[in-house]
């Protein structure tokens, strides 16, 4: 009997065809030996627990099986669920109740949860530009329509969405990140903040508010949450991924009791229940002040990369390009000269020894061609520096088309 190559395209669903380039595949892939990257959000491994996951991990292994090796309800362990609405209350300000709170398998399945509760195909939502390209391709594949609202040095452009809401636009959801953006690194500032919510309520529109580099402010200080201006218009989707370790693939959804139910009865359908042992690690190290302990440190390790990544930009591009100025987060977003394209320029960089992301597959409009994601979370600063300065020379070529560059 003689095998024969078989093709599949025809078994994939609609939402599978049209699935798109897989960009965060390659993001999450890495680059090529003597490339350095500065494409995906990680966070930096020196910044990860140490000294105590062992301990508490033995602990639970040893001592409460009958809960952290076992499942657990779809909202959460019910003691990591009431830890958790102690740290909303301590972290924002305001204390969630416990029916307005569920623990998800990170910020993403909540972007999931959220679009498996709320869109029907051709149902709009609102997202920034630029925006997170993970959370396009989840609205994406519940083949949503994307409606981008301008943004500035400011975050986004509220009183563009006002007048959208006011002249009959009606998406099913805002979807916004408001602190340190990813990709823009930039921050909804606390008028906009306050206009956007009341803009929202005003007109019966929901905000998916993604915290999930929230707590990364290099002065500890962030502005209000979203959430906790108005829990009454506010899903909040935040994750423990930057601040504890991502392998825990754990984070939290809070919002509206009844929007909060649909939440957990979509979660029966996809995971069934996040790890119970990730929940309860979480739960220890936090109950025990790890996070408090651990988390300063954390906060000027990035603001020194930052500072770092900045005096590189200053020295080797300042002639021919600007760039964002984040306050917290892992980005930085940079825009190149007029005429140069960082899609057609990225084989150059990565011949040059420099990966980035470009900047048009975060948004949903054809823009961003001469825009592009620098993280600066992963490298040394002398690497960073390095990958600056080979960035540089790529542009510089690529202004001189006589000399071989790239138009």
């Amino acid at each position: 009997m003689t095998e024969t190559a078989l093709g599949w395209d025809h078994a994939l669903s609609l939402r599978a065809q049209g699935a798109g380039d897989d960009e965060l595949a390659t993001i999450l892939g890495g680059a090529p030996p003597g490339v350095l990257a500065v494409t995906g959000g990680f966070p930096n491994p020196g910044t990860f627990p140490e000294g105590v996951l062992d301990e508490i991990a033995g602990r639970l292994v040893r001592d409460d099986r009958g809960v952290a090796l076992q499942y657990s309800p779809s909202a959460g362990v019910p003691s990591v669920r009431d830890y958790l609405v102690e740290r909303q209350a301590q972290l924002q300000g305001r204390r969630p109740q416990l029916a307005e709170l569920m623990v998800t398998s990170g910020g993403m399945e909540c972007l999931e949860l959220v679009s498996r509760s709320l869109l029907d195909p051709g149902d709009d939502v609102a997202v920034e530009g630029p925006t997170y390209l993970g959370a396009i391709m989840v609205f994406l594949g519940h083949r949503a329509q994307l409606t981008a609202v301008g943004t500035d040095a400011g975050g986004m452009l509220v009183d563009d969405l006002r007048a959208r809401l006011e002249a009959g636009y009606r998406p099913k959801f805002v979807y916004t990140i408001p602190d340190y953006q990813n990709p823009s690194g930039r921050t909804l500032g606390l008028d906009r903040r306050r206009a956007l919510v009341e803009t929202c309520r005003r007109h019966g529109v929901v905000i998916l508010e993604d915290v999930a580099y929230r707590e990364t402010a290099y002065d500890g200080a962030p502005l209000p949450s979203l959430w906790s201006l108005a829990p009454d218009v506010v899903i909040q989707a935040g994750t423990f991924s930057k601040v504890f370790f991502p392998g825990v693939r754990l984070g939290w959804a809070t919002g509206p009791a009844e929007l909060i139910r649909a939440l957990v009865a979509a979660k029966q359908t996809t995971d069934q229940c996040a790890g119970a042992l990730g929940q309860r690690m979480v739960e220890e190290y936090g109950r025990a002040g790890h996070f408090e302990r651990q988390l300063p440190a954390a906060r000027a390790f990035y603001a020194s990369q930052w500072t770092a990544t900045r005096a590189a930009l200053d020295a080797h591009l300042a002639a021919h390009c600007s760039w964002s100025e984040p306050t917290g987060g892992f980005f930085t977003w940079l825009t190149l000269p007029e005429g140069l394209d960082t899609t057609r320029l990225r084989p150059a960089a990565v011949e040059a020894g420099v990966t980035y992301v470009p900047g048009r597959p975060f948004h949903v409009d054809g823009g961003g061609a001469r825009e592009l994601r620098f993280s600066f979370s992963l490298l040394s600063e002398p690497d960073l520096d390095l990958a600056v300065r080979r960035l540089a020379g790529v542009v510089e070529r690529a202004l001189q088309p006589a000399a071989g560059g790239v138009p």
